[in-house]
Order: C-alpha cells, then sequence, then structure tokens
C-alpha cells in the first residue's frame, strides 16, 4: 500500500455510496491524490435477466438510481470535480480506465455482494501492482469493529447484544477533492427532477436531506413502534431505505439525526426501535458477507432445500397481483406502480409466494430486486431467507394467514380498494407516470 501522504494518481469507484457528505471511502480516496478519477459503471450485468426470467434492474429502480447519479454528478461539478460514467462489464471498464490514466490506486466502499466482490478480486489479481482498497462507509460499524466481536452470531438478536454498545464513529463532513484528469472544461447539470414524484421518492443526496429533515421535524420517531407495522402510511414508519440502499444518505448520518432528536424530545422504546432496525440492517450486511454465495441458494446457509418448485404461470400470477387473496394482490400492485411496499406487505407477499403458491423462495426476491427502487442485496435476500425458513432464525420459516393479516391491517378494506379498483389504479397509474417523466 503507497504512504497515504505519497502523492498519486487515484481512481475512485462509486456505486452504492452516491454522496459526498460522510463518505469515508471518497475521503480516504482524496487524501494525498495529485488527481482523482471518480467514474461510476453502469454494470450490464444489472439489465439482465436472472435464472427465473425477471430482469434484475426494473424502471423505477434504475430512474432513482439515474436521479442519483445526477445529483451526485451536479454536486462534483460544483466542487471542480467530474464523475465520468462509463458503461459495460466492469473488469474490463475498469481496466481500461486504470491503463489510460496510469491509475496507481482504486478506492471503493466497500460491498456485501458476492457478484460484487468477485469482480473487485478479479481486478486485483489483473493489477497485481496496484493497491486496491475498501473502506467501510456503508454500515454503522468498521469491519475491524466487527472482527473484535468474533464469529458472525447466528441471530440478530445476538447480533445486537454483543454490538448496541460499540462506539459508532461521527460522521464527516463533505471531503474536499483534488483535481479530475478529465478535461476541465464545465459539463452542463442534467436537471433531473427537483421535486417529489407521486409515490413521494426521489433519488439524490439532496432529497434524502430533506426527507430527513421533515421526518425528525414531526412526532413521528416517538411514535415509531406503534406505527411502524401500518401497511400503507407514508409517516407510519421512516421511509429512509431508498436513500441508504443508494448511498444518497449515510446511517451514520441517519443515527446522529436520532440521537440529536432524542437530545431534543426524549428517547423512548419507539426510538431504540429505529436503532434496532438500522442494527438489523448492518447485521444483514455482514451476514451476505459473512456467507457470501450462500445467500443465493435454495436452502440459504441452513442447507436443508425446501419443499418448494417453480411454475411460471403461478409466479406470473403473483408477480401482477393475480392470485386468490386480495391483500396480496393489492401489495404487489402497489408494489408494481410505485416501485415500494411497506415491511408488513413484504413479509406477506414473500409467505403468500412460499407457502400458499410453494414457489422457489429465490424467484420472490429476484423479483423483488427487479421491482424494490430500494433493493440491497443483502437485506432482500436475508430476508426472504427468514421467511423461507433457511436463514437466520432457529425457529424456521414465517407463514402467514393472510386473512388474519387483512383484517388486523385493512380492516376496512381501504388499503385493497385503492389498489384493486379499476378507478382508483388508474389514477395512481396516472400520477405516478406523469412523475416518472
Amino acid at each position: 500500500m503507497k504512504e497515504k501522504n505519497q502523492i498519486i494518481r487515484t481512481l475512485y469507484c462509486f456505486d452504492q455510496d452516491l454522496r459526498l457528505d460522510d463518505n469515508a471511502a471518497l475521503e480516504f480516496a482524496a487524501a494525498g491524490a495529485s488527481s482523482l478519477l471518480c467514474v461510476y459503471c453502469h454494470d450490464q450485468s444489472r439489465c439482465e435477466d436472472d435464472s427465473f426470467g425477471t430482469r434484475r434492474l426494473g424502471r423505477l429502480r434504475k430512474r432513482f438510481i439515474e436521479q442519483s447519479i445526477t445529483g451526485l454528478s451536479a454536486d462534483l461539478n460544483r466542487r471542480g470535480q467530474r464523475l465520468l460514467q462509463v458503461s459495460g462489464p466492469v473488469t474490463t471498464t475498469i481496466q481500461h480506465l486504470i491503463i489510460e490514466h496510469r491509475i496507481e490506486q482504486v478506492v471503493r466502499s466497500r460491498h456485501f455482494g458476492c457478484y460484487e466482490n468477485l469482480k473487485w478480486k478479479q481486478l486485483m489479481q489483473d493489477n497485481p501492482l496496484i493497491d486496491f482498497i475498501e473502506i467501510d462507509s456503508y454500515t454503522l460499524f468498521t469491519r475491524e469493529q466487527i472482527a473484535g466481536i468474533g464469529e458472525l452470531p447466528e441471530t440478530v438478536t445476538k447480533f445486537r447484544k454483543r454490538v448496541e454498545l460499540l462506539p459508532i464513529a461521527m460522521p464527516l463532513g463533505t471531503t474536499r477533492l483534488p483535481p479530475s484528469p478529465l478535461s476541465a472544461e464545465p459539463v452542463p447539470e442534467k436537471t433531473g427532477d427537483t421535486e417529489p414524484a407521486a409515490d413521494r421518492f426521489v433519488g439524490g443526496e439532496a432529497a434524502s436531506a430533506l426527507h430527513v429533515e421533515a421526518y425528525f421535524a414531526g412526532r413521528s420517531p416517538s411514535r415509531y413502534k406503534i406505527t411502524r407495522n401500518a401497511i400503507d402510511d407514508w409517516s407510519s414508519s421512516s421511509k429512509m431505505s431508498p436513500w441508504l440502499s443508494a448511498g444518497c444518505l449515510s446511517v451514520r448520518r441517519l443515527y446522529q439525526h436520532l440521537k440529536n432528536y432524542e437530545a431534543c424530545n426524549g428517547s423512548n422504546e419507539s426510538t431504540y426501535w429505529l436503532y434496532f432496525e438500522l442494527l438489523w440492517r448492518e447485521y444483514s450486511q455482514w451476514y451476505a458477507l459473512y456467507y457470501s454465495e450462500r445467500i443465493f441458494l435454495p436452502g440459504g446457509i441452513s442447507g436443508a432445500r425446501p419443499d418448494s418448485a417453480f411454475d411460471d404461470k403461478r409466479f406470473a400470477r403473483w408477480c401482477r397481483g393475480e392470485t386468490d387473496w386480495p391483500l396480496v394482490n393489492a401489495c404487489m400492485r402497489q408494489l408494481n406502480q410505485t416501485g415500494y411496499i411497506s415491511n408488513r406487505a413484504r413479509q406477506i407477499v414473500a409467505s403468500a409466494l412460499i407457502n400458499e403458491l410453494g414457489l422457489d423462495w429465490r424467484c420472490g426476491a429476484g423479483y423483488f430486486e427487479k421491482q424494490l427502487i430500494d433493493y440491497d442485496v443483502a437485506s432482500n435476500w436475508s430476508n426472504w431467507q427468514y421467511i423461507a425458513g433457511v436463514g437466520a432464525d432457529p425457529r424456521g420459516g414465517r407463514h402467514f394467514n393472510i386473512e388474519k393479516q387483512a383484517r388486523q391491517f385493512d380492516p376496512d378494506g381501504s388499503f385493497v380498494s385503492r389498489w384493486l379498483n379499476p378507478r382508483s389504479r388508474d389514477l395512481i397509474r396516472a400520477s405516478v407516470e406523469t412523475a416518472a417523466g
């Protein structure tokens, strides 16, 4: 590894850290660099179909990511930097840039997906004289802190007990950046979406800051544990996940906002539960890194393959929201039209796919990867393993009684009516499509 004060040519790979605030990896890359090439690679493999015929990157998630990249590019321009956007296979594309710009160091935020890590390792093997460095900026804790607790616990509860007293570093400010090796000519900024869409989710660091400010300005954090299971209500949960997943929002910055809120308004079980949800997200990341490709196997980390199969017709009906259960159908149509459904809704539709339709849980996880704007490889696949009973839970899977869930979370049928009523559905679709441009 080069000495930190040595002047070097550095390439920084943006991916799930589409922000300048509290970006420890970007700060490391900027320190001591004579030039800094900032790159975002549009990986073609994300647009391919998975083994169940589902495209990995859907329209709504793609739009959110593009909005986030547009905002990042504009922020870099204002600081005298450039974002080079390239398309193609990651290894080939980055290799070409390393040669073209005589790169001596490549830096990125630590990734928790095994396939992304395989590509990173391939680049390292192909370039043995270049430093490849990962810095933790996607999680509350560093890899060194997690290593300090011993072997990864088999449940999130045990994990929580080991880490909740670990120190969490204060978030960093915006890093001062060295110049780009690219042309110094100004780059026109793309305007993109500046107002919340009909579904209220707009990608980008600026949009995330507005959302965080609005959420903590009210009393929602103090009621979170009571309201979090609502099936369709904007203020019932924090809705931070889309910006966290794209890295527009630092989880450490979010934690700081939570602590500031508690200092001003008092802490209670609900504010603690917000922190617990961050720890659940944290556990998912290290779980994915620890188990690697096993998070994608039919038997998960348990190795005991579930009694399931794949039927393309049943799967298609589930995807379209045309099953025998109105609540499931309403949830799936909301997902298809907005790119988001509540955590409770995710558990209900996952249980229906696994337990009622008898389908392979991985086809549902793959469909979520396509549709969810807050898709995160670790959280998505570990949560599906949890429902399927092949993940980190000794009690086995989760089987939800759909009729009971409907009575409890949609007692007046308003949610089902809103998404299954043709007139309501057309109005919702029109408003979302208008917002999407």
